[in-house]
């Protein structure tokens, strides 16, 4: 049985959670999520927390339970406090506008590059080269900074690119010289 699973998931004050079968929405003050989970596991509500448990004890039935029971916590994580991923720009004019709901990225190419956010994503720039994302669905969130980063990934170089706030390049040596 899972570790992870057996753990029930606190409901914060704020935060309405709705479970119909395998139908699950949490509605707080960030936003509101829905999702639909596999039916072979059993969400319930009690007294201010939520448990899964499994229908089984097959390995697919283990896994689905700590996965089920991870998604809804981090559904009520983003309906609560929410999301944020911090993207970084480097190189030489290399930089991004808020244009509405786009982000206008310069990265070098001939053209701009323009971003459509989805809706539940907001954006703010902070001197042109620092893209901050934030939402409620941490998947969603993820995606749209891996969408974003996709665009221009770091080399190993120069280092020039978008990457993740705290991610660390490994550079590598350049040619040398003839001897």
């Amino acid at each position: 049985m899972s570790r992870i699973g057996k753990k029930p998931i606190a409901i914060p004050k704020g935060v309405e959670i709705k479970v119909d079968k395998n139908v699950v929405s949490v509605k707080g003050p960030k936003g509101s999520l829905h999702k639909t989970f596999s039916t072979d596991v059993d969400i319930s509500t009690q007294e201010g927390a939520i448990s899964v448990s499994s229908m089984g004890s097959d390995k697919h039935f283990r896994a689905l339970h700590g996965l089920t029971r991870t998604l809804i916590s981090n559904m009520i994580e983003g309906a609560n406090n929410g999301y944020e991923k911090v993207l970084e720009i480097s190189g030489v004019g290399y930089k991004s506008a808020l244009q509405g709901r786009n982000v206008v990225l310069n990265l070098g190419f001939s053209h701009q590059i323009t971003f459509p956010l989805p809706d539940g994503i907001d954006a703010a720039i902070e001197k042109q080269t620092v893209i901050t994302l934030k939402g409620a669905d941490k998947e969603l969130v993820g995606q749209v900074a891996a969408n974003i980063r996709g665009m221009r990934i770091p080399e190993p170089y120069k280092g020039k690119g978008i990457k993740y706030k705290n991610e660390r390049i490994i550079r590598k040596a350049g040619k040398t010289g003839k001897k």
